[in-house]
Parts: structure tokens; sequence; C-alpha cells
């Protein structure tokens, strides 16, 4: 018996790519990871006295995706000269 194509992708298995604070950069890294069909979600974390910048989201993508994710990114900002802070560790799920 044939096994579905969707078993052999791990869920709930997201990374926190990066964060960025240049709205232009986020569309720029969404439009380029949707092209790829890389699926993605922006978190958007709570200021606080010392991160009070409102444009700042970090990208999450799925652990299978990040080394072509990073790449992306990497091309966008250099490119570009955007400043992106690359995180890499497991995503905190707040609905888990």
């Amino acid at each position: 018996m044939e096994q579905p194509l969707y078993t052999s992708v791990k869920v709930n298995n997201e990374i926190e790519l990066c964060e960025v604070g240049d709205p232009e950069c986020k569309q720029l890294i969404e439009k380029a990871l949707l092209s790829e069909r890389i699926s993605y979600y922006i978190r958007w974390p709570k200021s606080t006295i010392f991160h009070r910048n409102r444009y700042t989201c970090i990208i999450c993508v799925n652990d299978n995706s990040k080394d072509i994710a990073e790449d992306i990114v990497h091309n966008i900002c250099g490119e570009k000269g955007y400043a992106v802070k690359f995180l890499m560790r497991k995503s905190q799920n707040q609905y888990l």
C-alpha cells in the first residue's frame, strides 16, 4: 500500500528563521518565499522596553525548508543592504 505524500512531512517543526525590522524587506522576503513555494508564518513579538520597533517581526519556516529560506534571505538582504538578524532557533508556538 502506498503512503500519502503528506505523511513524510514533519509538523510542528518550525524554526524562527530571522528577525526583520523593515517592512519593505519583509515584503521582499515574503514574495521570494512564496515564489519558491516555502510555507512560512510571521510572528509579531510583544513590545518591551528594549525592543520597541513596531515593525519588527520574526519569520518562521519549517525546519525542512530552512536552508533554502536562509539562502533566499541572504540574497535579498545582501543585494539590497537590509539588516536582518538570523535566529535559527526552535519556534515557541503559543498555540500548543
